[in-house]
């Protein structure tokens, strides 16, 4: 005869106290990475450091330097381009240290759920 009430899947309530802290566990651990994230800066230069660019984990642009030497009033597309190029790569900075983080949070979990 099979016993009622018990857990789909054999799973005992100990196991599950034990996963939501785990989980508990993972969330503080994702949020204080996110805060150590957020106050890094990602610093990016084109023109051969004629233009250099510095974001923040926030992904908000912190600062733009240009050396005087690229600042030409009869090519101001080219200055526009070079700090397009630099902000670009320093929030593809950011972005690779954000999904670095997550890669070492979730122990490379992946998409492998079930549901």
């Amino acid at each position: 005869m099979a016993k009622r009430g018990g857990f789909p899947g054999g799973a005992m309530p100990g196991n599950m106290s034990n996963l939501m802290k785990q989980a508990q566990r993972m969330q503080r651990q994702m949020e204080e990475g996110q805060k150590e994230l957020e106050a890094k800066e990602f610093t990016a230069a084109a023109g051969g450091g004629a233009v250099e660019v510095t974001v923040s984990g926030k992904k908000e642009v912190v600062s733009v330097k240009l050396a005087e030497e690229v600042v030409d009033p009869e090519d101001i597309e080219m200055l526009q381009d070079l700090i397009v190029a630099a902000t670009n790569e320093a929030l593809r900075q950011a972005e690779d240290a954000s999904a670095e983080l997550m890669g070492k949070m979730t122990g490379g979990l992946g998409g492998g759920f079930p549901f």
